[in-house]
């Protein structure tokens, strides 16, 4: 794998937190997700959120009684948030780590802002990365924010959604690829709601 570029380093990220530099974090987990929780019913399943920030989704799962959650951000900060937040949650699932270095096998991994942080020439080792970590069958599930207009710099690095599209061809079965149908009103239109698996 290519050398990480400095805005997937953990210095840049907490700089990030530090400075109070993120307008990706709503305060609190995007409602598609936590309809999509709203639906898994085996309280055991393997999850990961990686690039989790704040772990609002991952509170909700928590408080939901999901026991195997796992929350991951290359900054350390957020991930001292979210402990502060919700004491009972395990520390030993909290991951101060670079998702591309990371070990583990999940049955679900949820996406929310993660893809859009990463430098665009690191997306196809995005999708190989999070193939090596579902387990067979698992699914890659949640949020990716588009834009008609590219964004020509980032981080948030925000393509089409046919460019998003061309990652994941071949890659995954695609059970959906369609605009979110309840997200934020700031992102209202702008969101895919996605839900992958990983060939067997």
């Amino acid at each position: 794998m290519k050398k990480l570029i400095m805005e997937n380093t953990q210095e840049f990220w907490q700089k990030r937190w530090i400075d109070n530099k993120t307008g990706w974090d709503i305060g609190y987990a995007a409602p598609p997700i936590t309809d999509l929780i709203d639906t898994l019913t085996d309280r055991d399943i393997r999850i990961l959120i990686p690039g989790a920030g704040n772990g609002y989704e991952a509170e909700y799962l928590h408080k939901a009684g999901f026991r195997n959650v796992y929350v991951m951000d290359i900054a350390a900060m957020p991930l001292e948030n979210l402990s502060k937040r919700v004491p009972d949650f395990p520390g030993e699932h909290l991951l101060n780590e670079n998702f591309f270095e990371h070990k583990g096998l999940y049955d679900l991994i949820i996406e929310q802002t993660f893809f859009i942080a990463i430098d665009p020439a690191l997306r196809y080792e995005y999708v190989r990365k999070m193939k090596e970590l579902l387990k067979p069958g698992g699914h890659l599930t949640g949020l990716l924010i588009f834009r008609n207009d590219p964004s020509p710099g980032g981080p948030p690095y925000v393509d089409t959604k046919e460019n998003y599209f061309k990652y994941f061809e071949g890659e995954f079965e695609i059970n959906k690829f369609e605009i979110a149908q309840n997200s934020i009103k700031p992102r209202a239109g702008w969101e895919v709601f996605i839900d992958m698996v990983k060939m067997l």
